[in-house]
């Protein structure tokens, strides 16, 4: 028989990866990382996904006031070994230590795109109409 997979993350996943985000996050803040694209961008770390066998860690990032993210990704994948190698102190207790990948978290442009389709006049128009017929 085979088991059962399930697509959505465990409990253990959901907790490591949130140590690990509150970990890059304070890796960031301290300035270890001595890149210049880094060191003159703020960084929001919004989210982390572990793989199943917790080896992996996918960033998700948002480089706050900057154009052009790829630049931000780009240098956060270059200087990613060194990230993880400053992780130790806070993350101790896991058996390995999990590989780094940051990749742009482009929520924050969905949350803006279903905003701005709500506010638009077909909209409005349409949930007037039903506003109507339920009176």
């Amino acid at each position: 028989m085979s088991k059962a997979t399930s697509s959505a993350p465990s409990q253990r996943m959901l907790r490591v990866a949130e140590q690990v985000r509150a970990a890059i996050t304070q890796v960031l803040q301290r300035g270890d990382v001595r890149d210049p694209v880094i060191e003159t961008t703020v960084i929001a770390i919004s989210e982390v996904r572990m793989s199943p066998d917790l080896k992996h860690a996918t960033a998700f990032v948002s480089p706050l006031g900057v154009k052009d993210h790829e630049t931000v990704i780009e240098a956060l994948n270059r200087n990613a070994k060194f990230i993880r190698g400053r992780l130790g102190p806070q993350l101790r207790q896991m058996k390995y230590m999990p590989d780094l990948r940051f990749r742009d978290d482009t929520s924050f442009d969905n949350y803006q795109k279903i905003d701005e389709l709500l506010r638009s006049p077909e909209v409005a128009r349409d949930l007037d109409q039903t506003d109507d017929d339920k009176a």
